[in-house]
Formats: C-alpha cells, sequence, structure tokens
C-alpha cells in the first residue's frame, strides 16, 4: 500500500515540475514589424536561421552574447562592411543604418 502512495505523490509532483523547453526553430522567428520581416525573410534568414551556415543563429544568445558585448556601433560595422563569410551589407541592398541596426537587435534577442 506503502508504495502505490508513493508512487501516486511522485505521478502528481512530476506533474507539476517546470517542463524542460526546447528552443525555438530559428526559421520561424521574424521580426514582428512587416518591413524587417521582409528584409530579414529576403537577406539575413538564410543564414542565420541555419546552424549549419556557420552564422550566429538568431537569437542564440550564446553566440550573440559576446558579439553583443563588442557594441553596437562595432557591430553595425561588421554588417556594412562584411565579416567572415557574410558579404558586405548581408545581401541587403535595400536595407538603411537604421534597418540595419533593427535587424541587428532581433538576431542578437535584443528588440
Amino acid at each position: 500500500m506503502r508504495l502505490s502512495a508513493l508512487f501516486a505523490l511522485a505521478l502528481v509532483l512530476s506533474a507539476c515540475a517546470p517542463q524542460a523547453r526546447s528552443a525555438p526553430d530559428p526559421a520561424t522567428l521574424v521580426p514582428a514589424n512587416a518591413a524587417l520581416a521582409t528584409l530579414y525573410s529576403g537577406s539575413c534568414q538564410a543564414c542565420h536561421a541555419s546552424p549549419e551556415s556557420g552564422a550566429p543563429v538568431v537569437q542564440d544568445a550564446a553566440a550573440w552574447g559576446p558579439r553583443w558585448k563588442q557594441g553596437e556601433d562595432v557591430l553595425l560595422d561588421h554588417v556594412i562592411q562584411g565579416i567572415g563569410a557574410m558579404p558586405p551589407g548581408g545581401q541587403c541592398a535595400d536595407c538603411t543604418s537604421e534597418d540595419y541596426k533593427a535587424l541587428t537587435r532581433f538576431l542578437a534577442g535584443k528588440e
């Protein structure tokens, strides 16, 4: 009898325990702003939603944390000038400096 009571208690407690959440699929993350979402999907998403690309994945705190600590001006310069495999402008011919800043904030999870 005691064993079944302990089992029942364990079952109840496990149902109340916080459930582990899996990380969202990067391919489903887009900016709330429709104009930025269009720019993101047309230029940033191809690399930043795919871990295989080598680019820091959108809203991956571990990847973006050290980059963000460099400061927004440094990140903006990296976007405009290009860095590593990322071409200048990140393939966004229609982006303004403000667009780049907003997209970088979104990518870094800082919006």
